[in-house]
């Protein structure tokens, strides 16, 4: 039920609501503007030691990508501001009656969290594991005799590439000394 003044026209609180729900895209511009000040004061604020960088240092990604962020969001804001309007969803997939699956994005976040926590202990082999197992078990895979073979799979893969062919060291927790 909306208010209005003796004159039938919206009082100033609906108005200002109406005009939140037309231009709400502009709280992702909010959220684009926090990430890019975030990661530009960590870049900025980055202990670099001159002797250890090269002709690109440490701080140049981080640097790049914040200002990107900062320009991605001024240019939303500025077409959010002139009229611009997101599309709506018309994915043939999509069912948009439909309510959100939260038992899936629960699942999800619960396993994503779980492998943040194990990883330490368990090393990345076996999170890792642990982790596209249950995405898949909570993607809706229900093949036991499958489904963990090649978690293993893509776990070990991933580990092997990262540590040994591109040199990024990740923890290999219990299995360390079988790798």
């Amino acid at each position: 039920m909306t208010t209005t003044t003796d004159d039938n026209t919206p009082a100033p609180t609906a108005a200002r609501r109406s005009w939140l729900r037309d231009h709400s895209e502009l709280g992702v511009c909010v959220l684009l503007l926090a990430l890019g000040v975030l990661v530009l004061t960590d870049a900025l604020t980055m202990d670099v030691d001159i002797t250890q960088r090269g002709p690109v240092g440490p701080r140049t990604v981080p640097v790049v990508v914040g200002a990107g962020l900062l320009v991605i969001a001024a240019l939303l804001a500025v077409d959010v501001l002139r009229g611009g309007r997101g599309q709506a969803e018309t994915g043939e997939d999509v069912d948009l009656s439909e309510p959100a699956d939260w038992r899936t994005v629960s699942l999800l976040a619960g396993v994503f969290l779980g492998s943040a926590v194990l990883i330490e202990p368990l090393g990345f082999p076996l999170a890792g594991a642990l982790l596209f197992w249950g995405a898949a078990f909570a993607l809706g895979s229900r093949r036991p005799d499958r489904d963990p073979l090649i978690a293993a799979v893509v776990s070990f893969v991933t580990y092997a590439v990262f540590n040994n062919l591109l040199g990024v060291p990740l923890p290999g927790g219990p299995l360390m000394g079988v790798l």
